[in-house]
């Protein structure tokens, strides 16, 4: 595994956590005391070069620029374009180029203005650290440490390279960003295994991760892309990123397109040419007049607006887009894989238990807040009367050094160990204050798993001590019963109590106490004669807000999977609260031991992984994949970033999350929350029916401009629509009506239907029927009222009605595209109906300045019409209107009667 295989700057092949540190020290030519010289670092330093992993190269503006020109359709608008030009027609080609760069500078802005959003929230990193040279302690540049090098870290630090430990006091390593474990490592020094895992490897600190407390001394033991760190990266950078199902789409649907529309005017032009002998330049002119028509040039422009939209709705709903094209994903996303810690769960250890002398007390409340109270499960018996709860209340109040405080927001945060902040939240509830002086204390060693203090209580001492559950049993002689009496201890069931408690998960601490005399302590005072008060239980608990997002991703056909890096029971226990399938859990170590088709079933199936290694998460992402569900995956650490970049989509954490994760992910949660990803999935579906929407709009419309020419030049008449009059319909409407639809909302059943297949395409039966029967009536009806017009005015008249009725049957179908299946006269129809009246008002004024503008006249060759007519062009357009409604209602009506017959049969 990369992980495990990270090339370190090494004298010996023996892994540097398996070695004696004498030994390591000597392959290594590194004095322990007085470290290495100023020279010997300097010549380290040009042989391995600096401490740090080359940053991701900024994408120039430029190639953001032309990167917005890479569409099918428009390299075809470009021709087109290029063509008019060649031609002479000038006004021509200038609509075509205009409308080409207006789509390329939005999409342009709008990823200009992620990058600088995301930008804003990137985390600083620490660059200095204290490293002892020449035998002396010096601060220096994080990025100047060589193999060998001997650093000091303080709490706080942040560990600035990959290094062995062969001094620590106490020393505990928040490793979350490459271990995923949820709570702190502690350190020790002794050598371990060779084949040790990443999390078991205590005598070493690894780069990146933060000191939580304590002290350490360590030996640099590799640096830059050499370190654990380094391994991912590059791990990172060979991995592909998968094109989008709307961008795979979009380009068939491309392909698709232009292939029918030069097959279309190449027939076209062939039998017009045979049949009536039109000279080359008018054939010419033809083919790029239907061209123009046929290619819905709105369509890129379009997409990239409805995509700005639904990505600003959702930078409100604290979800920041990096990529653009990624937004629509979303709603085809049927698998979410997501970490543990902070997504959805609080990120915030929290007592949820509290094991008394033969009574269990729930514990209400979440995260930091002091809010809460303490229950007997009988629902009988108070905490306020029971002398046990008290005590032990007062027990984690006093031996600790934690508290939890207020922030500009009004939320509770912890100052110091999780674990102990958890307690001290623990005595707030209870009611405890600490009235008792602390005398002494001896404070928390890895090697003895308990701290104790010493308290002055009117004059008697006492001893409180908090400590790990088999530890402190050995030493307890007697327990507190709630009514104050004391008794001999029953292990049994104190064991028995530890074995359910963490059996769901929580982590446990033990409460004890003793009189004492004297104002010392010593640990010989600690370890016999203790009264056992009580065990608490503790765990980061579910978000409220994820167990519902997790329902509701159920009920839209998404699976949930939690992978992370804890252990699996502590996984199990909060899947089971989450409401994700909890009777199996699968570990790292399974899924190496499982070959491909082993794997695949396995993805499929669980629910629940831990201990998990970058690879084995980006082994999982893999076989999701290649069993065809699109994937999100969620992360916030280093070891997330292989997966998050090879996933479908990648979801990074903003608050606690890393550079690494954030700039291997498609999205950035500003709050950390689960629940923000399923309402981002609701966006995501949103925005891609808006999207079906739009290319269900513009086709058949697209279309009927088409179908007019080419029945005129196939009939050898003249022209109903000039090739200037549809650049100018295209102009006035293709982006102006269409961008109504870019604000629809989600329709109410959104998150009760299944993901879309992965392998529909953006052709479908709805599309053909609409082209068709758009289509067909548009050509019909236009070509009905040019020939009367033509016949009893003027070929100028006659073209102006065409025009207008044109223009006025796409405004009465712009309706009909409000709701894909359902009829709009429904109890829903006034609500987001302000955007259609508004896109339509701005048509109509357009269409009265063509019509009537002697500017606009002398360009377009357009004459003022009666108003007898206008009701003629209106009442012949809304006709649209009525027959794609009773399209619709025949179409429900027939998948109602086969729903019937499926669940008759």
């Amino acid at each position: 595994m990369a992980a495990a295989t990270a090339a370190t700057s090494r004298a010996d092949a023996q892994a540097p956590w398996a070695m004696p540190e004498e030994k390591l020290a000597a392959s290594l030519a590194t004095d322990t005391d007085a470290g290495l010289d100023s020279d010997e670092a300097q010549r380290r330093l040009q042989q391995y070069g600096e401490n740090g992993l080359p940053a991701a190269p900024p994408v120039p503006a430029w190639r953001r620029l032309l990167g917005q020109f890479n569409s099918a359709l428009i390299y075809v608008l470009l021709a087109s374009g290029t063509a008019s030009l060649l031609l002479g027609h000038l006004a021509d080609s200038a609509v075509i180029f205009a409308v080409v760069l207006v789509n390329a500078l939005i999409g342009f802005f709008q990823e200009g203005k992620a990058e600088n959003a995301l930008r804003a929230i990137l985390s600083l990193t620490e660059t200095h650290c204290l490293v002892i040279r020449n035998g002396q302690t010096l601060s220096l540049d994080s990025r100047q440490l060589v193999p060998g090098d001997i650093v000091l870290l303080q709490p706080g630090d942040r560990v600035p390279a990959d290094m062995r430990l062969f001094y620590q006091k106490n020393l505990h390593c928040d490793e979350a960003l490459l271990t995923g474990e949820s709570q702190p490592s502690g350190k020790s020094t002794e050598p371990v295994a060779m084949a040790a895992a990443l999390a078991e490897r205590k005598n070493m600190a690894f780069m990146g991760a933060i000191v939580t407390a304590g002290n350490g001394k360590g030996l640099v033991t590799a640096t830059g892309q050499q370190t654990e760190i380094g391994a991912i990266s590059k791990l990172v950078r060979a991995v592909e990123i998968p094109r989008t199902p709307l961008q795979q789409q979009l380009k068939r649907f491309a392909r698709q397109l232009t292939l029918a529309i030069l097959a279309g005017t190449c027939f076209t032009i062939v039998l017009g040419g045979y049949f009536h002998d039109y000279a080359l330049a008018t054939l010419l002119q033809g083919a790029i007049a239907i061209a123009v028509a046929a290619i819905p040039e709105g369509l890129p422009a379009i997409v990239t607006i409805t995509l700005a939209i639904g990505v600003q709705r959702m930078a409100n709903n604290h979800a920041l887009v990096r990529r653009l094209p990624a937004v629509e994903v979303l709603g085809s996303v049927d698998v979410i894989c997501s970490d543990k810690t902070g997504t959805l769960t609080a990120n915030a250890m929290t007592a949820r238990a509290l094991v008394t002398a033969g009574k269990y007390w729930r514990v209400s409340g979440e995260a930091y807040s002091p809010e809460g109270c303490i229950e007997a499960e009988n629902g009988d018996d108070k905490a306020e009367g029971d002398v046990a709860v008290q005590k032990a209340a007062l027990t984690a109040l006093l031996c600790n050094d934690a508290r939890v405080e207020l922030d500009e927001k009004q939320q509770w945060y912890a100052i110091g160990d999780p674990t102990e902040a958890a307690l001290h939240v623990l005595a707030l509830k209870a009611g405890a204050s600490g009235c008792s002086p602390r005398l002494d204390h001896l404070p928390f060693e890895a090697e003895r798993r308990y701290m104790a203090t010493l308290h002055d209580d009117s004059g008697s001492q006492w001893i409180a001590i908090k400590g790990a559950p088999d530890r402190l049993l050995d030493f307890c002689t007697h327990q507190l019963q709630g009514d104050g009496s004391q008794v001999p201890i029953d292990k049994d069931y104190w064991h028995t109590q530890l074995a359910y408690l963490a059996g769901r998960g929580m982590r446990v601490m033990a409460l004890a106490c003793k009189p004492h005399q004297g104002s010392s302590l010593s640990h010989s005072d600690i370890e016999q004669g203790l009264v056992m008060l009580a065990l608490a239980g503790m765990t980061d608990p579910p978000r409220k807000e994820a167990i519902k997002a997790i329902a509701d991703c159920h009920s839209a056909g998404i699976r949930v999977k939690m992978i992370t890096g804890d252990n699996p029971v502590t996984a199990t226990a909060i899947a089971r609260e989450l409401g994700l399938a909890h009777d199996k859990a699968l570990t790292g170590k399974d899924i190496d031991a499982m070959d491909d088709a082993q794997l695949a079933t396995a993805a499929e199936t669980v629910d629940v992984f831990a201990r998990t290694s970058p690879e084995n998460k980006l082994q999982l992402v893999r076989a999701l994949q290649q069993k065809n569900h699109v994937v999100a995956m969620t992360g916030d650490g280093v070891n997330d970033a292989p997966a998050l970049r090879r996933a479908n989509i990648g979801v990074a954490m903003g608050r606690k999350g890393t550079d690494a994760a954030r700039e291997a992910c498609d999205f950035v949660l500003t709050d950390d929350n689960f629940a923000t990803i399923s309402n981002a999935v609701a966006e995501g579906r949103t925005i891609y029916d808006n999207i079906v929407k739009s290319i269900l709009f513009i086709m058949p419309t697209s279309m009927t401009e088409a179908g007019v020419i080419v029945m005129a030049i196939l009939l050898g008449i003249t022209l109903p629509i000039t090739a200037v009059q549809v650049l100018w319909v295209n102009m006035a409407t293709a982006i102006t009506l269409t961008l109504a639809l870019a604000f629809i909302r989600a329709e109410h059943n959104i998150m009760q239907k299944p993901p879309r297949p992965t392998g529909q395409g953006l052709i479908t039966a709805l599309l053909l029927r609409r082209l068709l029967l758009v289509g067909c009536y548009g050509v019909a009806v236009i070509f009905a009222l040019f020939n009367y017009y033509l016949e009893h005015v003027s070929l100028v008249y006659a073209r102006t009605v065409a025009v207008n009725t044109l223009v006025m049957l796409e405004i009465f179908y712009l309706f009909n595209c409000r709701f894909l299946h359902h009829l709009i006269f429904n109890r829903r129809f006034l609500q987001g109906l302000a955007p259609f009246i508004l896109a339509s008002l701005a048509v109509v004024i357009l269409q009265i300045a063509f019509t009537y503008w002697p500017a606009s006249q002398a360009v377009f060759g357009t004459t003022g019409l009666r108003l007898v007519d206008w009701g003629v062009i209106i009442v012949a357009a809304s006709v649209i209107l009525w027959l794609v409604e009773a399209e619709k209602a025949l179409s429900l009506m027939w998948q109602s009667k086969r729903a019937r017959r499926c669940n008759t049969v």
